[in-house]
């Protein structure tokens, strides 16, 4: 059997999907029943939803019973140390063999754990499952394509994308793509003891984000560059916690320090994976894009 944990979050929903189209089987951890309902996990053939908590002494074992490979995923919170180290001790203790940390690429491009929160978590968590005796791979995917439609009320309202990125360069990858390599390693296992990279295809600038979402919706978008101070008052006044817009300033500083994106697309690569252009992630978002119900 295979576990993913954070199932009814958007990557570990993605993940699910790809065990649903392969008519495979698979176990979900959720926090609560509700959130599977509300993420539609209840619904998907195969799927056998088990609820639990992975920060509470005891939290995971019911899912861990009888599971060999798990997909670990939990949410960028404060405490996701501790909350990803108490789970790989109780995977140690159910006996599951392999474990799959989805983890973040900045780990990997010389982020200053010192200056970046979740640079210094990963590491943290990384080394501890190398330590535990468990077989482990860190999946380490560049910026998700998904969090520019996090900018669609700018979008629709002002026809543009206002973020504090200067004239950098990123090469966001796409959920999917991420989610059929962690499928692939969950169902077939391998690649034990690897650190798998993954970026999209393309390094591109925020201007040319910009006019790869106009292609798509056949209206004119714009870059326009703020102040970090801008953006952070708005992740405030649109409910962010003060903790998570810290860490998305400490991000973006570290980010303007390396303004050239490396492509890496070897992950992609050694699974049989097309990488999926941003082009094709605005075509494909384009309804929501430019302001129309989700369907």
């Amino acid at each position: 059997m295979q576990l993913i944990t954070g199932a009814a979050g958007m990557n570990g929903r993605a993940t699910v999907a790809e065990f649903v189209d392969a008519h495979s089987q698979v176990r979900a951890l959720v926090r609560s029943i509700s959130s599977a309902a509300r993420s539609g996990l209840d619904q998907m053939q195969g799927v056998e939803v088990v609820e639990g908590d992975m920060t509470a002494p005891g939290g995971s074992e019911k899912a861990l019973a009888g599971v060999e490979r798990v997909l670990m995923i939990s949410s960028a919170a404060p405490d996701m140390v501790e909350t990803q180290c108490r789970f790989i001790d109780a995977c140690r203790a159910s006996g599951v063999r392999h474990l799959i940390k989805f983890s973040g690429a900045e780990s990997g491009i010389g982020f200053d754990p010192a200056k970046f929160r979740f640079t210094r978590m990963h590491e943290e968590i990384e080394g501890y499952l190398e330590a535990s005796g468990l077989a482990w791979t860190h999946i380490r995917p560049s910026q998700f394509m998904q969090v520019y439609l996090r900018e669609i009320p700018d979008i629709v309202k002002l026809g543009a994308i206002r973020l504090p990125l200067a004239g950098i360069s990123l090469s966001p990858v796409h959920v999917r793509d991420i989610a059929k390599v962690a499928y692939r390693l969950l169902r077939f296992g391998g690649h034990e003891g690897e650190k798998l990279e993954m970026t999209g295809p393309e390094a591109l600038t925020m201007a040319e984000i910009a006019e790869r979402i106009s292609r798509a919706i056949g209206r004119k978008i714009v870059y326009q560059p703020i102040m970090a101070s801008e953006r952070r008052s708005a992740l405030l006044a649109s409910g962010v916690p003060a903790g998570f817009a810290d860490a998305l300033d400490e991000q973006v500083a570290e980010r303007l320090k390396r303004p050239n994106s490396k492509i890496d697309l070897s992950t992609h690569e050694a699974f049989g994976v097309r990488p999926t252009t941003f082009g094709e992630f605005a075509t494909e978002h384009a309804a929501i894009l430019s302001g129309k119900p989700a369907s």
